[in-house]
């Protein structure tokens, strides 16, 4: 490189750190910028974490006993023994749909008359399982828990007769990397990215177009810095505090929430990094826009939250979208964070499973800084 480039990128280096320092001072003396980016996504973390949960215990049944003899009792004794039903109360079976309507229970269990003479004649019987079908999630987590148990007392009836059996195929099931089905490990990873998106483009979103509320976007016209300069000084600050943000997630999340850390920690950086120039630079492109903070908030929300939430499989499964939706998904940089956080945290993934979510994110930091660069042109009206 001749001198007179290394004296331009030196001189440009410059002013780029100038307005980043200009842009710190003003973050440090703003506590609304350093509570939206490291308090508010602690409580929405533990808001989400514990808010938004999957896993379903502590069923409300009503049980409906016409035998009451010691063998229904132990059946009903086995459904409270598995701790994931809680008997609120004894009714007859007609009053089932009353229940559910009031809300007082979810699942009611029926156990015939005769129940007891059938098991010690070693007739099959049967008992009914009522569910409230309002909740379909609810409804089927509910059928396979009481099938599970009944499956359970009845090798505990079998006793030595059944271990005689021998079945022709046996399955051994094993689920890996989250064996104990716990919804916070599937959406710890899912809401960090959402935090991390929302901030992010909120934060850069209220920078620039505070400077054209204030009027100081003029001074800057003055000055000789750059287009890009400007653009680059207002996302440093951001950026380190982005990163701090992650950090902060990450290790509430392992401490709260009993997060894994299977991976690398230094891609787990540089993944988050990566997302981070994108969103930062989304919230910058945004504030370009607007020029006013009202319009810039609104607009970062929409364009961050909703995305994030719905087309990044945080919650709802990609593949199971329609395929326009799981085409527009691709557009979407929570969708590669989300995965990347996934396998990283539970699966120990490593650089030769992540490259593509790697590549997408830095394609779209790349695209959306060149546009908020384009945009930002060097005059008042």
């Amino acid at each position: 490189m001749s001198s007179p480039r290394r004296e331009r990128l030196r001189r440009s280096l410059i002013r780029i750190g100038a307005m980043a320092a200009k842009e710190a001072i003003h973050v440090r003396r703003d506590p609304r910028t350093l509570t939206l980016a490291l308090a508010m996504p602690l409580v929405m973390l533990v808001l989400f974490g514990y808010g938004v949960s999957t896993d379903v215990d502590h069923l409300r049944l009503a049980v409906a006993d016409q035998d009451d003899s010691p063998a229904s009792r132990a059946l009903v004794r086995a459904f409270q023994g598995s701790g994931e039903f809680q008997v609120v109360t004894h009714r007859p079976p007609g009053e089932a749909e009353r229940l559910f309507r009031a809300g007082d229970a979810v699942a009611a269990l029926v156990v015939p008359r005769g129940y007891a003479d059938d098991l010690l004649q070693g007739r099959r019987t049967t008992v009914q399982v009522l569910v409230d079908g309002a909740d379909a999630m609810i409804a089927t987590q509910l059928l396979a828990k009481a099938d599970g148990v009944v499956r359970a007392e009845s090798r505990r009836l079998a006793g030595a007769e059944l271990r005689r059996l021998d079945p022709p195929i046996q399955a051994r099931l094993w689920t890996s990397y989250n064996p104990a089905g716990r919804s916070a490990l599937y959406m710890v990873p899912g809401i960090s990215a959402f935090l991390l998106a929302i901030t992010a483009v909120m934060l850069t979103a209220l920078a620039i177009a505070g400077e054209w509320e204030r009027g100081s976007m003029e001074q800057l016209f003055a000055s000789p810095v750059g287009r890009l300069e400007i653009v680059l000084g207002k996302l440093l600050p951001y950026l380190v505090l982005g990163m701090l943000e992650l950090q902060l997630v990450v290790a509430f999340g392992a401490v709260a929430f009993d997060l894994p850390m299977q991976g690398s920690l230094p891609l787990l950086f540089l993944v988050g990094l990566l997302f981070l120039v994108g969103m930062l630079g989304q919230g910058l492109l945004i504030s370009v826009l607007a020029k006013n903070q009202l319009v810039a908030t609104q607009a970062s929300t929409l364009s961050a939250m909703l995305p994030s939430i719905i087309l990044s499989g945080m919650i709802f499964p990609i593949e199971n979208m329609p395929l326009p939706l799981q085409a527009l998904s691709r557009l979407i940089p929570a969708r590669y964070l989300v995965h990347s956080l996934r396998g990283i945290l539970l699966k120990g993934n490593g650089l030769a499973v992540l490259w593509p979510d790697l590549l997408a994110m830095a394609a779209f930091a790349a695209v959306i800084l060149a546009l908020a660069t384009a945009r930002f042109q060097r005059r008042v009206a």
